[in-house]
């Protein structure tokens, strides 16, 4: 173990006198502000590897050796969408042949599924399609709680809620009571691409704003009621609004503590139409890596201590990237997804799915301990560093993760059984 490991040295020394100051800082426990951020997000060489081994002494210090991911299942139950974001690629409109729609069977049908493999945790978020009722989302999790009732459902991102409250004709807040009488378990604190409206009107004008994203949020956390946080970047966005989403971010976990997590997402340019449609002429094809690796480093930095869990997503970034980003602050690779259409349909090329055993290899690889959590980071079982001879520790580690059952969202939009019926 090296000394920076043992957290007896300094990583600081190494970066020029300007960077040395904030580092040093972040070492000792103090609040970075914004600009001292921003300072951070323009280096390079040297100063990139001493931004990066600071923030994995700070995660060693706040998050310990352990890495943590979760057995779940993603059901992304329609791709039709009222909204015309420009940088997705999942969704389609009602007239599109390609636009699906899971009934509540079939939904409920693949959560008991997931549950018999091991899954814990159900993570249900989808496009918001015009003429379903506005208790569509509280049926589901009644649903799903009567099929399996010890099953997290993660689910409804702040851009669902409020749908879901509008089509009801209820305020946000009493609509967060009635998901959690029905069983909702947390929330993922999706939709928040840049928490910036100039850049949220370029990407997606008529979507959910900052100040509703915010009060969603707020309104779910002052109920008891855990979110994650995310951001979406790499695509039109500046270095100041980047920090600007963080110091939002942490501005409201210093005072809710209700984020379990944040998870730096980088824009997928692939398939999505901003980028294929140059739709914004300014538009770039992702991060390079090194601006991963630097929002990851920043990210432990400039959140605090009160942000434990920073989430590499092995979708986004790939296995290999997303274990390096172990080793840059990151302390949790997510979870087995089984079904990740969102990215997939955007172009990522890292697949659907993941087995346990292969997040527990990428974790020991790193020289870092397994853990399994669950959603809200319980810790259900903590691994041992060197694999065993014959590393399965449930079902779903027995499936080979090709298997024709779990299907992907090429084949979801050309099954017939769940073709959306138009209405009109």
């Amino acid at each position: 173990m090296t000394d920076v490991a043992r957290g007896t040295d300094n990583p600081a020394r190494a970066a020029s006198a300007r960077v040395r100051r904030v580092l040093e800082r972040a070492l000792e426990g103090k609040l970075l502000d914004w600009t001292e951020a921003l300072e951070l997000c323009r280096v390079h060489g040297a100063d990139l590897h001493a931004l990066v081994a600071t923030a994995d002494l700070l995660r060693s210090r706040q998050a310990g050796e352990g890495v943590s991911y979760v057995v779940n299942r993603n059901v992304n139950f329609t791709n039709v969408c009222s909204k015309a974001c420009k940088f997705c690629a999942f969704s389609r409109t009602h007239r599109s042949e390609q636009a699906y729609f899971l009934d509540t069977g079939e939904i409920v049908r693949r959560v008991v599924e997931a549950h018999e493999l091991g899954a814990t945790e159900v993570c249900l978020q989808a496009g918001l399609p015009r003429g379903v009722p506005g208790s569509i989302y509280v049926d589901l999790c009644r649903a799903i709680k009567e099929a399996v009732p010890n099953i997290h459902i993660h689910a409804f991102s702040p851009e669902e809620v409020r749908f879901g409250a509008e089509l009801s004709g209820c305020s946000v807040e009493r609509y967060i009571e009635e998901l959690i009488a029905a069983g909702l378990g947390s929330m993922p604190g999706t939709s928040a691409e840049i928490l910036d409206d100039s850049v949220r009107e370029r990407l997606a004008g008529g979507r959910i704003g900052t100040n509703d994203w915010i009060r969603v949020i707020r309104a779910a956390h002052e109920r008891g009621l855990r979110t994650t946080s995310t951001v979406m970047f790499g695509h039109v966005e500046t270095d100041r609004q980047l920090v600007g989403h963080l110091d939002t971010l942490r501005a409201i976990q210093l005072e809710t503590h209700g984020f379990t997590e944040f998870v730096p997402l980088s824009f997928v340019h692939t398939e999505s139409p901003l980028y294929l449609k140059r739709l914004l002429p300014d538009v770039r094809p992702g991060p390079t890596g090194s601006e991963v690796v630097r929002l990851f480093a920043i990210a432990r930095l400039f959140l605090g201590a009160s942000f434990v869990n920073i989430q590499a997503s092995w979708v986004k970034e790939g296995p290999r990237q997303a274990q390096w980003l172990l080793s840059c602050g990151a302390n949790d690779l997510g979870g087995t997804l089984i079904n990740e259409s969102i990215s997939t349909a955007a172009g990522a090329s890292h697949g659907e799915r993941m087995q346990p055993r292969e997040l527990r290899r990428l974790i020991r690889e790193a020289g870092r301990i397994p853990v399994e959590r669950d959603t809200l980071y319980r810790v259900r079982k903590e691994h041992p560093l060197e694999a065993p001879a014959e590393d399965v520790d449930g079902p779903l580690d027995t499936v080979d993760p090709r298997d024709a059952r779990f299907g992907s969202y090429l084949s979801l939009t050309r099954d017939s059984r769940f073709r959306y019926k138009r209405l009109d």
